[in-house]
């Protein structure tokens, strides 16, 4: 078997079944396999799976185990070659495995493999390439100064600025929403590491990797959607655990004084007060709904969930989006008919498209909800 594919779930039924709906599409022609963990969720995502999945292997774990554990019991029962830890809330193009795995094999000195994420308006993720955290460059990353020499290898170092996004090459830290690589390897070196719940187990994790002698790389001719922050609430227990994860990982790797343990906590905190309060900062109103779609069904399917009346454009349509915005004015949510759609065309609309006026919906196939998110601060949106 080529690849097996881990997806650890908590809480996010909807955004599971449409990251499943992208997964089957991108394994149809690959030997693979998808493996489930549920970490307890108090939502019907068993059921669903059982229901629109039956065919899929799933685990059902009776509390919630974290994050490492989580994935670690999924490779525990995988067979690729390959696994990819892969986010629920996130969605892949159809050749995106195809792609990665083609670029892996070329490389002799492997570690772990990342690729281009976006978040659900269409913008470039940076956190999806990173240098390794140490004191000085997280240092430049809780203060800002990162923002004011983005080039500079040590001011710029936190988001491996090196590298743009569009540039395939080695990094040393990648995020565990995606993560290619060979089983064998997660096996060696120990799988995630169990003594933290979540949070900084992708870096543990790929600086291991690096002290194994290997190189991990950023692979950027594939892009998937990562709806950032639905696994978790923005909440106290967030920045407790954020503050916990940042501390395990410097304990096991580095030497640091309390003084400079003690600020990185307050950095965190503060960080983690940006990010909830940055969500509330980006609501706007919608002033037209425009659906995507070939199919009038969809259009009645999408009015139902809206309430709203929507403008259909048809799906082989070339039209001019930004010109039609631009002259109104108005801020224009696009929702997608993935019947009509493939993922890797939502996707690259997005990005070609990640406009201010513009947020976005996907109507995945065969289902009755509409999702996205129109910031990589908050926890997206269900419509069903």
């Amino acid at each position: 078997m080529q690849i097996s594919v881990i997806i650890l779930n908590y809480n996010v039924r909807y955004f599971l079944e449409q990251c499943i709906i992208s997964v089957e599409k991108a394994l149809e022609n690959l030997d693979g396999e998808i493996i489930v963990v549920d970490n307890h969720s108090e939502d019907d995502s068993s059921m669903m799976m059982r229901e629109r999945f039956p065919n899929i292997k799933l685990i059902v774990n009776h509390d919630n185990l974290g994050f490492p554990k989580g994935n670690n019991i999924g490779v525990s029962q995988a067979k690729g070659e390959f696994i990819c830890i892969l986010n629920p809330d996130t969605v892949v193009a159809e050749d995106t495995f195809q792609k990665v795995l083609q670029f892996a094999k070329t490389k002799t000195d492997l570690g772990i493999v990342g690729c281009k994420l976006i978040d659900g308006t269409g913008r470039f993720l940076p956190e999806c390439k990173r240098g390794i955290p140490t004191p000085l460059v997280a240092f430049t990353k809780v203060t800002n100064l990162y923002r004011l020499w983005p080039k500079s290898k040590i001011l710029g170092g936190y988001y491996a600025n090196h590298l743009d996004e569009n540039q395939t090459g080695e990094v040393s830290i990648l995020v565990g929403a995606f993560m290619v690589m060979k089983r064998e390897l997660y096996l060696d070196l120990g799988g995630f590491d169990e003594d933290c719940f979540m949070y900084s187990d992708d870096i543990d994790l790929s600086y291991t990797a690096l002290k194994k002698g290997l190189i991990n790389y950023y692979f950027a001719e594939t892009s998937i959607i990562h709806y950032k922050g639905e696994s978790t609430v923005r909440d106290g227990l967030y920045m407790k655990r954020f503050r916990e994860a940042m501390h395990f990982f410097y304990q096991k790797h580095f030497r640091v004084s309390f003084l400079f343990d003690s600020f990185m906590s307050v950095g965190a905190f503060l960080f983690s007060i940006f990010k909830k309060n940055q969500a509330v900062r980006i609501n706007k109103r919608i002033h037209e709904y425009w659906l995507l779609s070939a199919d009038q069904n969809a259009v009645v399917k999408v009015e139902n969930l809206l309430g709203k009346k929507v403008r259909q454009i048809e799906s082989s349509s070339e039209i001019d989006l930004n010109s039609l915005v631009n002259k109104t004015g108005r801020n224009v949510e696009i929702i997608f008919d993935n019947d009509s759609w493939s993922f890797k065309s939502i996707i690259s609309f997005m990005e070609r498209h990640n406009r201010d006026h513009f947020t976005f919906k996907i109507l995945p196939k065969n289902s009755n909800f509409l999702i996205g998110s129109n910031s990589s601060y908050d926890r997206g949106e269900v419509i069903k």
